[in-house]
């Protein structure tokens, strides 16, 4: 049996990655602090400050992954005297600054968003999952999120035309064309970049926390089985269990105490070793961090750390 390895450490990114050796990492996904958000947990970052504080990390990220891997960002704007803010635009593009290639963005359709009611907008059902990349080349495992046919195909595979066992171009004069006959036979489709997934976790303890299957989507898609994820803003540890039950090797870092604590529970921790607690993310004194091992877990491979 393969050994998989989880290795969880509290303290802030942008420190302990400095430990961490270049190319190391198949996968990054993760779901930072939002602007302003979870002032309450995290300290919270000002809107117009976030490029500024996210970008050393995100120089860190780019040294850690490896050339065929892939950055996945899961993200969304604030709203700020009624209208939307920009860090999320702005950041994007200081990261296209930075070297790095915003290859996709895929939308978390969040089936079951909660209620409620704003005089100028609607109720939030999505967030994006923006997709970096270092090289144009990367890791991308296609066929392992293929998704079924659907009831359509029932229907008009039955009864194709003559325009259907050829490539007919487009009525409106669009200068695409379509072969229907081509998807006979065929129980699996590609999905598309709208992500239709309910925002229900099963953890109550974490004031963010994202459901399992969105981790576990991109896992499948960018990785596969012994490869490395990394989830650097990891708080109670989604990504690293679902990595682990996936025969990933997988790394978290988290700066609060108390959630890096769930995330231990979360991969059966046997073995802790405290070196200094950290803080939150608004404060200054976030340098310290603490490692715990999984079960079926060991530290990152000594080639992969920096001398």
């Amino acid at each position: 049996m393969r050994e998989v390895k989880t290795e969880i450490l509290l303290g802030d990114c942008l420190d302990v990655l400095k430990g961490i050796g270049n190319d190391t990492f198949d996968l990054i996904v993760t779901s930072p602090p939002y602007a302003d958000s979870r002032a309450k947990t995290y300290g919270g970052i000002k809107p117009e400050e976030y490029v500024a504080w996210f970008m050393p990390r995100a120089q860190e990220f780019m040294r850690v992954l490896k050339p065929s891997g892939t950055f996945i960002l899961n993200i969304k704007e604030k709203v700020v005297d009624s209208e939307r803010h920009t860090y999320v635009l702005e950041l994007i593009l200081a990261m296209r600054q930075q070297g790095w290639l915003w290859t996709e963005e895929y939308i978390w359709h969040k089936k079951n968003c909660y209620p409620g009611k704003w005089p100028n907008r609607f109720r939030d059902a999505w967030e994006r999952c923006l997709q970096f990349n270092k090289s144009k080349k990367f890791k991308m495992l296609q066929d392992a999120v293929r998704v079924p046919m659907g009831d359509w195909a029932n229907t008009r595979l039955k009864s194709l035309g003559k325009n259907d066992v050829v490539r007919y171009d487009s009525q409106v004069g669009s200068g695409f064309g379509k072969n229907i006959a081509n998807w006979l036979d065929r129980d699996l489709a590609y999905p598309t970049n709208v992500l239709h997934l309910a925002a229900e976790t099963g953890n109550k303890n974490h004031s963010a926390s994202f459901p399992r299957v969105l981790p576990a989507w991109f896992i499948k898609l960018f990785t596969d089985e012994g490869d490395w994820v990394l989830d650097p803003f990891v708080g109670s540890g989604t990504t690293c269990a679902v990595a682990q039950q996936m025969a990933r090797n997988s790394m978290g870092i988290e700066i609060k105490p108390e959630y890096f604590e769930q995330a231990r529970s979360n991969i059966a921790p046997v073995q802790l070793k405290l070196y200094e607690k950290g803080s939150g993310y608004g404060s200054t004194n976030g340098n310290g961090h603490q490692r715990v091992r999984g079960a079926k877990s060991s530290r990152v491979p000594s080639k992969a750390r920096k001398a």
